[in-house]
C-alpha cells in the first residue's frame, strides 16, 4: 500500500470544509477524560522497536517523497519526476508548521481552510452568554442555551471575540467573554487542543500514523484489551505523540468499533463489568461462530474444494461520512476476521457525503433498484454497497430478506434516536430492525445520550427489546474532540460510547402435550 496515497486520502476524511457535515450529529457534550484517553501508546513499545521503527519511518517518508502524486487540475492523478536525495531532504523540511508552532487563531491561521472556517463560525454561532435570548430549544442538560431564561434582555448575537488562550471565536465581546470566563475555562483547554489537532492536519508534515498494516497470520491474535495493545499486536508503525494517537483513532474507531464487540476476542463479557448479557452472549456466540470458521481443509487443488459459506452482512444505518472513509481504514476490519467475507452495506439519505467524485449515482434498473453503488474490488475478502435510500423502504420491498442471526448485524453510529430532531426518522425503521432478531450495535457521544436513546427504544417497543450490552465507554473511541462549526462551545467525541440491543426472543416449551411460550 502507498504510503502517499492512504495519507492523502485520511487527510481528506479528516480536514473539515466551512459549514460541512461531521462524521455524524453533533450532539452537545462536555469532555469526559477517562484513564484510557491518557495512556501513551509507548508505554508497551520498547526502545529497540521505537528505534527501528523511527528508521524505517525515515525511509517511508524518502521513498514516498521520491515517488510522490501530485495531482493536476482535474484532480486526476499523474506521477510526479522523481527527487534527488538532497532535493527530498529539503522538500522533507518545507513544512508549513512546525510541531511547535501549532496554535494560531482562527481568524489569523496560516491555512486558508481554517480562516474559511473562522468566517463561517462568525456568521452562524451564536454568543452563549446568558444575558442573550436562546436560540433553539433546549435538548441536553449540557447545553448553555439552558443557562439563558425568559429574563435575558439582549437579542442573540454571534460571536466575534476569539478567546487567546483557545483561538476559537466563543462570545460576541469581549467584555462577555471575560463576564462568562469561569464557565468557558471549562473547555477552554480541550478547544486550544482541537485547534492544534486541526493545525496540525494542515501543517504539510508526513503522517506515518496513517500506513496501516497488512494482514497477519493466523496464528498471531490481537490483544483488543484497548488501543493500546491492539496497535502493539497488530504490528501498527510505533505512535509516539498524543496527537498522532488522536489523529488515527479518528479513523480507526469506527471499524474498531465494530470489531471490539462482535469478536471472539472482545474485551466486553458476562463477567461482573464485562457489560455483556446472558442474551448478548447468545446472539453474539452465533455471529462469531460465522465469523471465525474451523478450518476445512480446502485448498488450491481440485481434493481441497469445499462449500463457502456465504459473506457476513454488516449493514450500517443512516450512515454518514463514515462511508467515505479510506477503503484500507475498513480493511483493518476484515483483517480481523480470517476466512470469513464480510459485506459492508452503508445504507442512509446521506450516504453519499465526501463522495462528490463519485456522481452521478448508477441508474435504477430492474437488477439495481434502489441504485447501489458496488464496490467489489476492495479486497479478497470485503466487499462494500452503498445506498442512498432510507431503510424502510428497502425493507418494505423484502430487499435483504431473509435475515440470519448467524450472518447478519445491524450497526448504527450516533443515530441519535431519542433526539428530537431525528427521532421522528427512526420510528418507522425500529420495529423493522427487531423483527429481524439480528444483533444492533448503537454509538453515542456521551452517557447521556446513550441513555436517552435507550429510553426512547424501551418506551416505542415496550417489552419487545432485548439488551445485548449495557450502555457505557467505548474502548476504542475517538481520542480527539471535535468542533461544531455551528456552535465552537459543541465539542464531540466519536463513538464515545457503545451498547447492543435486539428484537425480543420467545422460547417455545413443551408441557404437558400442550406447547407454551
Amino acid at each position: 500500500m502507498q504510503s502517499g496515497y492512504t495519507c492523502h486520502s485520511c487527510l481528506k476524511s479528516l480536514i473539515r470544509t466551512p459549514g460541512a457535515k461531521s462524521f455524524a450529529r453533533h450532539v452537545r457534550t462536555k469532555p469526559v477524560y477517562t484513564s484510557t484517553s491518557k495512556r501513551p501508546y509507548t508505554q508497551i513499545n520498547g526502545k529497540t522497536r521505537a528505534i527501528a521503527t523511527q528508521q524505517r519511518r525515515t525511509a517511508a517518508t524518502a521513498e514516498s517523497l521520491n515517488h510522490r502524486l501530485t495531482r493536476n487540475a482535474r484532480g486526476d492523478l499523474k506521477t510526479a519526476a522523481p527527487l534527488g536525495v538532497d532535493e527530498a531532504i529539503k522538500s522533507s523540511e518545507r513544512v508549513l508548521l512546525q510541531p511547535s508552532n501549532l496554535f494560531h487563531s482562527f481568524s489569523n491561521s496560516p491555512a486558508p481552510a481554517i480562516r474559511k472556517r473562522a468566517a463561517f463560525m462568525k456568521s452562524h454561532a451564536y454568543c452563549p452568554h446568558p444575558d442573550h435570548r436562546q436560540t433553539r430549544i433546549v435538548t441536553s442538560p449540557h447545553d448553555p442555551e439552558a443557562r439563558k431564561t425568559t429574563k435575558s434582555i439582549h437579542p442573540p448575537a454571534h460571536v466575534n471575540f476569539e478567546c487567546p488562550d483557545c483561538g476559537l471565536p466563543v462570545y460576541c465581546s469581549e467584555r462577555h467573554w471575560m463576564d462568562d470566563y469561569e464557565h468557558h475555562a471549562e473547555i477552554c483547554d480541550t478547544l486550544r487542543q482541537a485547534n492544534e489537532d486541526d493545525h496540525d492536519l494542515h501543517s504539510g508534515r508526513f503522517f506515518p500514523e496513517f500506513e496501516y498494516p497488512g494482514p497477519q497470520i493466523e496464528e498471531i491474535l490481537p490483544n483488543m484489551t484497548n488501543w493500546d495493545t491492539y496497535l502493539y499486536t497488530r504490528e501498527y508503525n510505533a505512535i509516539n505523540e498524543d496527537r498522532s494517537m488522536r489523529q488515527a483513532t479518528r479513523l480507526l474507531t469506527y471499524p474498531m468499533t465494530i470489531a471490539s464487540v462482535i469478536h471472539e476476542l472482545s474485551p466486553y463479557n458476562i463477567r461482573s463489568g464485562g457489560r455483556l448479557t446472558t442474551e448478548g452472549l447468545k446472539s453474539l456466540s452465533a455471529l462469531r461462530y460465522s465469523l471465525h470458521p474451523p478450518r476445512s481443509g480446502s485448498g488450491l487443488g481440485i481434493e481441497g474444494l469445499r462449500p463457502t459459506p456465504p459473506a457476513v452482512r454488516i449493514f450500517i444505518l443512516g450512515a454518514r461520512a463514515e462511508s467515505s472513509l479510506p477503503r484500507p481504514v475498513w480493511v483493518q476490519l476484515e483483517y480481523l476476521f480470517h476466512r470469513c467475507p464480510l459485506h459492508l452495506i452503508f445504507i442512509g439519505p446521506e450516504s453519499m457525503t465526501n463522495r462528490d467524485d463519485e456522481f452521478p449515482l448508477p441508474e435504477r434498473t430492474a437488477t439495481n433498484p434502489f441504485g447501489g453503488i458496488v464496490e467489489d474490488r476492495i479486497s479478497n475478502y470485503m466487499k462494500i454497497t452503498t445506498f442512498v435510500e432510507y431503510y424502510h423502504t428497502m425493507h418494505k420491498a423484502n430487499y435483504f430478506q431473509p435475515f440470519d442471526p448467524y450472518f447478519d448485524c445491524f450497526v448504527l453510529f450516533h443515530p441519535g434516536l431519542g433526539h428530537p430532531a431525528s427521532a421522528h426518522e427512526w420510528e418507522e425503521t425500529l420495529p423493522q430492525l427487531l423483527e429481524t432478531k439480528v444483533p444492533i450495535i448503537s454509538t453515542g457521544y456521551t452517557d447521556w445520550d446513550m441513555q436517552r436513546d435507550k429510553k426512547w427504544v424501551e418506551e416505542k417497543m415496550a417489552g419487545e427489546v432485548d439488551l445485548l450490552m449495557e450502555a457505557g465507554e467505548n474502548r476504542f473511541r475517538s481520542l480527539r474532540w471535535d468542533l461544531n462549526d455551528l456552535d465552537p462551545g459543541d465539542i464531540s467525541c466519536g463513538n464515545w460510547g457503545v451498547w447492543a440491543f435486539r428484537g425480543k426472543r420467545y422460547e417455545t416449551t413443551m408441557r404437558d402435550g400442550v406447547i407454551s411460550v
